[in-house]
């Protein structure tokens, strides 16, 4: 059977590119886009489209029944500091539409189903250097609960019920095409944007805060590949460890101003502090390593690089 995908989210940040990868290698007819917006031209132009509202299971399935889906992206998801804003929402969308698309593969609807966690997983009392793929896990924000709490549902379906659900803790992503979804990490993507508009950017984390960060091509190939992955590959049933670099926003501003010198920055942390402050600086991704041979290829002086090159 021809793969048939349903990338649920698709108009978001990481939703977008992946969907145009997806339809890159499957063909455009055979990757269906959804959300509840539509996105932009070149995605609503390359292949079908339907609005879709990720907590109704019911649409969910039509779709997948009518396009004969047999795998699932699900990207829908309300992020960490859109999250401390509206925790009823953020929790309702993030566990109904997981329970939703484990279900529909539970019934043998769909063959494999694809769901991203983060490194919002962690928590304060997690060791924030090389944080391990096993390890203390507290998390102290309605993102980072719901995700946990996702990866738990994930390990139980598989383990229950034989769903192939396969996923990564993603960490902070930052890409030209998209802005910023509302995350904890998006001064990476937003420093840019105002570094090439305005020579200046002001920063709401300190500027020796580290945290894990992958350059979006790394993200969506990261996501292929796992999913490509020969079944027997995949031993981490609940979500893998990923990463790509760990930077500070000093350092970052540090390597724009090879490229644009006489760009400035400022410090005025705000509440996505305290959620940085709860999150590990770096990550240990040695199983996914070992287990499907992943491996990085940006760090930060080639992503930057990259990142003003496209968006000059």
């Amino acid at each position: 059977m021809p793969t048939k995908v349903l990338v649920i989210g698709a108009c978001g940040q990481i939703g977008t590119e992946l969907t145009m990868r997806l339809r890159e290698i499957y063909g455009g007819e055979q990757v269906v886009a959804s959300d509840i917006r539509e996105g932009n031209e070149e995605l609503m132009s390359s292949g079908p489209f339907e609005t879709l509202d990720a907590m109704n299971k019911s649409q969910i399935e039509d779709i997948c029944l009518h396009y004969e889906i047999n795998e699932v992206y699900l990207m829908a998801a309300m992020l960490s500091a859109t999250g401390e804003k509206f925790p009823k929402k953020a929790w309702s969308l993030n566990m109904d539409s997981l329970m939703h698309v484990l279900d529909i593969a539970k019934e043998g609807k769909v063959d494999k189903v694809f769901w991203p966690s983060s490194i919002a997983v962690f928590g304060p009392t997690t060791p924030r250097e090389n944080t391990g793929q096993h390890t203390v896990m507290e998390p102290t924000t309605v993102y980072g609960i719901s995700k946990q709490t996702g990866e738990r549902w994930c390990e139980y379906y598989s383990n229950k019920y034989g769903v192939d659900v396969r996923s990564i803790r993603y960490p902070g992503l930052i890409s030209w095409k998209t802005l910023p979804g509302g995350g904890t990490t998006d001064y990476a993507v937003d420093i840019f944007h105002k570094a090439v508009a305005e020579g200046s950017y002001d920063c709401f984390l300190k500027e020796d805060t580290a945290l894990p960060m992958m350059y979006m091509e790394d993200a969506v190939r990261a996501t292929i590949e796992i999913m490509r992955a020969p079944l027997k590959e995949i031993k981490e049933r609940s979500s893998y460890n990923l990463s790509g670099m760990s930077f500070t926003p000093a350092a970052i501003a540090e390597e724009i101003k090879k490229h644009i010198p006489e760009f400035t920055i400022e410090y005025n942390p705000d509440f996505r502090q305290e959620i940085a402050d709860s999150w590990p600086s770096s990550i240990d991704d040695s199983a996914a390593r070992e287990d499907w041979n992943w491996k990085h290829e940006y760090d930060l002086d080639n992503m930057v690089t990259e990142m003003l090159s496209h968006l000059k």
